[in-house]
């Protein structure tokens, strides 16, 4: 979209707008000074030199996850029973959990001052929004789509059946990821927390399950993931509309300014989501709508399995009469 500037590094100490116990800022310090004995405000995405920031690398991972999804279920079915890691897969979930949890206040933290100080749509397309102190969230975002590659291998050894829609969302979110940060994409921090928000109920939820736990709002899950797409799609069609218009040769309804960005991302970043939409929507359509005469259109009630372990035999009944 807009020309990608250098963002200016004045005022990055004070980035901590928290106090210290609650403050992901200062954490993400204290953490950045242990692991490299440097503060945080040293830090710099460097493509080609920062870990896993070349094309190639994301081509790779991309094209290993795919035959681990493929490769893993051809060898999974020569082994007679499922391999479940109970254990890993809970501590897979609660890490995951608390993981979106902290940058989504991270996020937070950064953004919700500039909100208040000079507006929203400064947060969303302001040249100067994108800042070191964001960069850094974003980037570690970033890793975490990585991280989510073990949901799949865990599914894979436990022999269950993957949809399109998987592989498909874990693969090239982790590409988005990686566009947004080389576009420097200033909208991207509300899609990013929205996701986080959503993770970390979608998290805690697999979590629970993984712990045996009967757990009754899986459909609120999907319903919240499908809303993340319809907000995320209204505001990236805004920015990128706000862009083309401000270039436009022929004079069009604009706001007046500019957006944030690399045109590249902008695009791939509204087809992906787009798709993604569509994927989720005849997700939930196939799998809580039911079809048949006295279905539950949505939100299942409490005791739906013991109303559907019941109605079998209701039908047997009728039959026989």
């Amino acid at each position: 979209m807009a020309e990608v500037n250098p963002f200016s590094l004045s005022g990055t100490q004070y980035s901590q707008h928290w106090p210290s116990l609650v403050s992901p800022d200062y954490w993400l310090n204290k953490g950045f000074i242990l692991a490299t004995g440097q503060p945080k405000a040293a830090w710099r995405w460097a493509p080609g030199t920062t870990f896993l920031s070349t094309q190639r690398a994301v081509l790779t991972g991309v094209v290993l996850y795919l035959t681990m999804v493929f490769g893993g279920q051809m060898i999974m079915k020569k082994v007679a029973k499922p391999i479940r890691m109970k254990r890993v897969t809970q501590l897979h979930n609660l890490t995951l959990t608390l993981i979106s949890g902290f940058l989504l206040l991270a996020f937070l933290e950064q953004c919700l001052p500039v909100w208040r100080d000079k507006g929203f749509f400064f947060t969303i397309c302001g040249a100067e929004s994108w800042t070191q102190p964001m960069e850094v969230i974003y980037y570690l975002n970033y890793l975490t789509k990585w991280l989510e590659f073990i949901d799949t291998i865990l599914l894979v050894l436990k022999k269950k059946r993957l949809e399109f829609l998987h592989y498909y969302h874990h693969s090239l979110t982790m590409v988005l990821c990686f566009e947004e940060l080389l576009g420097r994409v200033s909208v991207a921090w509300i899609i990013c927390s929205i996701n986080l928000f959503v993770h970390v109920i979608m998290y805690y939820y697999y979590f629970l399950a993984s712990c045996g736990k009967k757990v009754w709002w899986k459909e609120i899950v999907t319903t919240l993931q499908i809303a993340q797409f319809v907000v995320d799609l209204g505001l990236c069609y805004f920015c990128l509309y706000t862009h083309i218009t401000f270039h436009a040769v022929v004079s069009l309804p604009s706001v007046g300014a500019d957006c944030r960005g690399t045109r590249l991302a902008a695009y791939y970043g509204c087809v992906l989501l787009s798709s993604y939409l569509l994927l989720f929507v005849q997700f939930f359509i196939k799998t809580y709508i039911k079809e048949e005469k006295g279905g539950y259109l949505g939100f299942r009630p409490m005791n739906y399995d013991d109303l559907k372990a019941k109605k079998p035999v209701e039908q047997k009944v009728e039959k026989t009469e």
